[in-house]
């Protein structure tokens, strides 16, 4: 099994659909993205950060579900803000 495998494995463990959604609000334009497809842009990166992913979200399953959700959160600000910055013109 990848990493990107026991990822959603962890969410299905937990009753979690993958395909649950956080929307992010940024600037007025409401940007909606799944588990999934965070899960996927983070299983992207080196084996060592993939492995730091599963690390936190294991952790976060602990926390129960609001940790997943807050998990969630944060991981896909990161990737928005990443996004964004890397589209600045200057």
């Amino acid at each position: 099994m990848n990493i990107q495998e026991e990822c959603l494995e962890v969410l299905k463990e937990k009753g979690i659909n993958p395909i649950s959604t956080i929307d992010f609000d940024v600037n007025g334009e409401l940007h909606s993205l799944s588990f999934e497809w965070i899960i996927d842009a983070y299983t992207q990166a080196s084996t060592e950060s993939k492995l730091v992913f599963l690390t936190a979200l294991k952790k976060a399953v602990m926390a129960d579900n609001m940790g997943i959700e807050k998990f969630f959160e944060g991981m896909g600000k990161l990737l928005l803000m990443t996004h964004l910055s890397e589209n600045i013109e200057v």
